[in-house]
């Protein structure tokens, strides 16, 4: 039986590169964090792993996961990368929140709601450094590559704190040059024959997304992963979009298609991760964030 790792064989700075490797998912992308090499990152995990005597990470499909004692180790080694922030703000006198905040959110919610959060907490903290991630998909269970996520429906599962963000509305939109080409939609039957507008079926990862079946009827003759490019297609006359209320009614090249009946409301999540090592700065952009979807609730639920 080999012996057991004794903490003067374990290096912090090793360790270091670990928690980067978590953040980031990738040797390269860890590297360009370090501002080193990737083959250093290697050499410093493979070194890292052997003074634990254990297996830290393994390839996956989507870059490099941790195993399970990995996750054991990176959760009681963050709180390091805090430490080292709290030792520069003495050592220079200043007593500002420093960190690093990656959060990660769907597409339109990130661009539209995230983006001026985070630009509100650089103005009112320089000492914090914040990362948007934006993509429509589960929250990994891998957890390790984010601070704060936001979700559509529930994280169940997702080793993180989770909770309630906001409710928000899915309407149909179409460009008024589309709607006077054809005949008044006034009833849920008139949509029968008119092209959707919305995600692809076979690459929807958010079953709180598959709202099709909903609307009987209409055909699916657009279909895209980007709610931006959704958007476009729509004000391009291709169908009518079903789309966040918070950006068709704030376009005026759209218009609403029976507001008054299909008004979907699905749910937004939040998510923190507990072993975040900025821990301050991840409570700043949290209160941020809540401040956001409450002061623009309106948006999110016109008509509410």
């Amino acid at each position: 039986m080999p012996p057991a790792p004794r903490p003067q064989d374990v290096s912090t700075d090793d360790l270091r590169y670990l928690l980067a490797v978590a953040r980031a998912g990738r040797m390269t992308s860890a590297a360009a964090l370090l501002g080193v090499d990737h083959t250093t990152v290697r050499r410093r995990l493979d070194r890292l792993e052997a003074s634990l005597g254990a297996r830290l990470l393994d390839r996956g499909v989507d870059g490099w996961a941790l195993t399970a004692i990995g996750r054991e180790v990176v959760e009681r080694a963050s709180a390091l990368e805090g430490m080292v922030e709290q030792v520069v703000a003495a050592a220079s006198g200043d007593g500002a929140v420093r960190g690093t905040v990656r959060v990660a959110a769907p597409e339109g919610f990130g661009a539209i709601f995230i983006a001026p959060a985070l630009a509100r907490v650089r103005r009112e903290h320089p000492g914090i450094a914040v990362e948007l991630v934006t993509s429509t998909r589960p929250l990994s269970l891998r957890a390790s590559g984010f601070d704060l996520a936001v979700t559509i429906g529930s994280a169940a599962g997702a080793r993180v704190r989770a909770e309630p963000l906001t409710e928000y509305a899915l309407r149909l939109y179409a460009a008024p040059e589309y709607l006077a080409r054809h005949a008044p939609i006034t009833a849920l039957a008139d949509l029968e024959g008119h092209d959707l507008i919305f995600y692809v079926d076979a690459l929807l990862t958010v079953p709180e997304l598959d709202l099709a079946p909903v609307l009987g009827g209409m055909r699916t003759g657009f279909a895209s992963t980007s709610v931006f490019a959704q958007a476009e297609a729509a004000r391009a006359g291709a169908g009518i979009g079903l789309l966040h209320a918070f950006m068709g009614e704030r376009d005026a090249a759209l218009a609403p298609v029976l507001p008054e009946i299909v008004d979907l409301r699905l749910q937004y999540t939040l998510s923190t991760r507990p072993d975040s090592p900025a821990v301050d700065a991840v409570g700043i952009v949290r209160a941020a964030l809540l401040d956001e979807v409450a002061r623009r609730r309106p948006e999110l639920l016109p008509g509410s």
